[in-house]
């Protein structure tokens, strides 16, 4: 009943005022919950199918093209179009994938809505579940080589969509607490939708001159939509769309919502995610296996291992879900490929990540704050997005390679997306360094280029990657 009074509600309009496109369109999302649900559902089963159904079935010995295999097709469809522009879209289009398509977003509100309702609990609540859940996923997925295999899909993309269900079961009634909180994806999700040109925007005067009452909005993430001012936690599933005729999706400066950012408002644990994160530990997962690095460091342990006769690690008996193991097709880690592993992609991310946080503390102190500027870390927002979209392409370019397509104009577009990620975090910092007025010119060119000098060591990394090794 309360959805059929908010929905002609909000279908009543300030008389004379003209809908624009974005606006009728976000109406659209709100009163069509049926059709995005029937979308919902359709994203399960087929999300689901390509999981569990690969998993059982035989991996391929023989060259054979992916629309010819079940195996191959979910390896293209999960890695080569799915996360590459599930990641895209955030930029783009803001959240619409957590509200519209994702099917953990919508299985742990189902089982929220016939759970145990139980309150969420103070600890999961605490700010550093988003850097915890990305690191540990990040690198466990390398590990058991998520990317090649159906059975370690399943038990990471699967294992995750059981605990939203679960936890989606025991907490909240009607609310998504796994995405809020725990999702892995969750608080990278957060970082790339600030930059989307896209928002539900929040009208401050409309929504006072409102009725006093009105029935409140199905917010799955729990968002105080009149203080609602970003995209960081808004699903854009629409459900707000006309709430109190204040409410509507509009467009807007991709820089605006970074740049509104104030000192106090910067989040510890968002620009650790940010800097260790996406600037670290994505990147040495991404870079790893095209290393040579890694081959000399694996070879040299394995000598010194040799000489010392310490045989166990060069053994390769780890199961399969705790290091890659598939005789079947020659692909298996041994424990000193797993030692490699975590030592490669530990490396990169604090060398990394120091550097980094190292540059941001010299420009805080250039700039003469005392603490570290937090804020100015949210600069570095469009390399990280763009460098985990190149990595993730590259899975994309690999499989399109197998097919053996011509993929001539891929060195170009990677130097383009470099350059654009490298170039619109340097206005951004630029920006948001001159927003402190007081401080003379030249400090806050030092402190720009000291910034540049942190964000060039991940674009120099890909250079390596792509146009060197």
């Amino acid at each position: 009943m309360n959805e059929i009074v908010q929905a002609s509600f909000s279908r009543k309009r300030v008389s004379g005022s003209k809908k624009t496109l974005l606006q009728s369109l976000g109406e659209g999302l709100q009163r069509r919950r049926g059709l995005i649900q029937a979308i919902q559902w359709i994203v399960v089963i087929f999300y689901l199918c390509l999981l569990i159904w690969p998993a059982f079935l035989p991996l391929p010995v023989t060259y054979v093209h992916f629309y010819d295999n079940l195996v191959l097709f979910a390896q293209f469809v999960f890695w080569g179009l799915w996360w590459p522009f599930v990641m895209l879209s955030m930029m783009l289009i803001g959240r619409v994938w957590c509200g519209v398509f994702c099917p953990e977003g919508m299985l742990t509100e189902l089982a929220s809505r016939h759970g145990l309702g139980r309150a969420i609990p103070g600890w999961m609540r605490w700010g550093g579940w988003p850097f915890i859940a990305f690191s540990a996923t990040t690198v466990y997925g390398q590990l058991v080589s998520v990317y090649e295999y159906p059975k370690a899909a399943l038990l990471v993309l699967g294992g995750s969509t059981v605990m939203a269900i679960v936890v989606g079961f025991i907490y909240g009634r009607g609310v998504r607490v796994w995405c809020m909180y725990l999702c892995p994806a969750n608080g990278v999700f957060s970082l790339l939708s600030r930059l989307a040109p896209l928002h539900f925007r929040v009208d401050a005067d409309a929504w006072v001159k409102a009725p006093r009452r009105t029935p409140a909005v199905d917010c799955a993430p729990l968002i105080n939509i009149q203080a609602m001012s970003g995209n960081s936690a808004c699903h854009m599933c629409g459900r707000c769309s006309g709430h109190r005729n204040a409410v509507m999706l509009a467009a807007r400066s991709p820089n605006r919502e970074i740049l509104s950012i104030r000192d106090e408002d910067g989040s510890r644990w968002e620009a650790l995610l940010l800097v260790f994160g996406l600037l670290g530990i994505a990147t040495g997962a991404f870079q790893w296996s095209a290393s040579p690095w890694f081959i000399t460091m694996k070879q040299y342990l394995a000598g010194w291992l040799i000489d010392h006769h310490l045989f166990a690690p060069l053994q390769d008996n780890a199961p399969w879900w705790l290091l890659t193991h598939y005789p079947e097709t020659n692909d298996v880690f041994t424990w000193l490929d797993g030692i490699c592993i975590l030592i490669y992609i530990g490396a990169t991310a604090l060398v990394f990540g120091i550097w980094i946080l190292f540059m941001l503390r010299l420009a805080g102190r250039i700039l003469g704050k005392g603490a570290m500027p937090w804020r100015l870390a949210y600069g570095l927002t469009p390399l990280a997005g763009i460098s985990i979209f190149l990595g993730l392409f590259s899975l994309t370019a690999g499989m399109l390679k197998a097919e053996r397509l011509e993929i001539g104009w891929l060195p170009g577009l990677r130097a383009v997306l470099l350059v654009l990620g490298l170039l619109w975090s340097a206005w951004l910092m630029r920006r948001m360094i001159t927003a402190y007025n007081s401080i003379p010119a030249w400090r806050q060119w030092a402190a720009w280029l000291v910034l540049m000098a942190g964000a060039c060591i991940t674009v120099a990394s890909w250079v390596l990657v792509f146009y060197i090794w």
